[in-house]
């Protein structure tokens, strides 16, 4: 065979292949950032258990169910915002802790979380803002 025709086929294989393998990759990370959506909404939704009239112990457990099997999926800053929030409760000793320490806290997770998601924000911890609904 002679190099005009070899080189046609080595460049269609190799073109092949890589389309296959940037697809494959495109396609998983499109997968794991859908998972980390409903996961990091699974725990924005809990995190009501922390802030007023919605904090619940029944809540507050699940968060803390979810926090675990967090470590498996959520990027480091999202563990270490996570870990400052439980940190504030802990040393809180089971009064309410400082509100604006609090909103400081899960203002930093969902920060995190956007970042973790999106690669970039412009926002900061104060512009997530929680509203309690009272009946």
């Amino acid at each position: 065979m002679e190099i005009n025709t070899i080189f046609p086929m080595l460049t269609a294989v190799v073109g092949s292949f890589l389309a296959y393998f940037f697809a494959i990759r495109s396609k998983r990370e499109e997968s794991i950032l859908k998972y980390k959506e409903e996961k990091y909404a699974n725990l924005l939704v809990l995190l009501q258990g922390f802030v007023g009239s919605t904090a619940t112990s029944e809540t507050k457990r699940k968060f803390f169910e979810e926090q675990y099997k967090s470590w498996i999926y959520s990027s480091d800053d999202v563990i270490k915002a996570i870990n400052e929030m439980v940190q504030l409760v802990i040393d809180s000793q089971g009064k309410e802790p400082n509100p604006e320490k609090g909103k400081q806290a899960i203002g930093n997770i969902v920060l995190a979380m956007r970042k973790d998601l999106n690669e970039k924000t412009k926002l900061n911890f104060s512009d997530f803002r929680y509203t309690d609904v009272i009946k």
